[in-house]
């Protein structure tokens, strides 16, 4: 008896030591629960790229605009959950916007655009990006792309500017 409760004793610290040494998924992306403060300020689209998939595979995003009209684009958050984004040639939508930790093993960013009029809690539609990575000066959102039976990425890469 006294084997055996060694035994487990042992086993038990091993497993400890070996979950306390193993990657997080945080040090992996970056991104597991990043704080919601850590979006609010002035952002601006500096890339948009492709995984999984080709360029010219997606048309328009955010029923708005081609991937590529966003390069430049700037975003401002606040920490009511308020926003708004304007792309290069001024064209200029209102947003509400939160991060879902519940989501799985994936924190979302999700946003659903306001037209004038439109209560944020009446608006049923919206988007989900994945948050890959969030520092508080460098942000990286992936937008889910259903390709056959698998899933395609439109990659947005954000900068702080505020």
């Amino acid at each position: 008896m006294k084997k055996l409760v060694q035994l487990s004793l042992t086993v038990l610290a091993l497993t400890f030591i070996i979950s306390a040494c193993s990657s997080s998924k945080n040090a992996v992306t970056g991104a597991s629960n990043v704080s919601r403060g850590k979006f609010t300020g002035t952002w601006t689209i500096s890339s948009v790229n492709y995984e999984g998939i080709v360029q010219q595979a997606v048309q328009n995003v955010f029923d708005q605009a081609p991937p590529q009209a966003f390069v430049g684009s700037t975003w401002k958050l606040t920490n009511s959950g308020n926003g708004t984004y304007t792309l290069q040639d001024g064209t200029s939508q209102t947003i509400f916007w939160s991060v879902n930790n519940s989501a799985g093993s994936d924190q979302l960013f999700q946003f659903k655009k306001l037209f004038e009029g439109d209560k944020a809690q009446k608006v049923t539609q919206g988007y989900q990006l994945v948050v890959a990575a969030n520092d508080g000066t460098t942000m990286t959102l992936k937008s889910p792309v259903a390709l056959g039976n698998k899933t395609a990425y439109v990659v947005y890469t954000f900068a702080k500017t505020q």
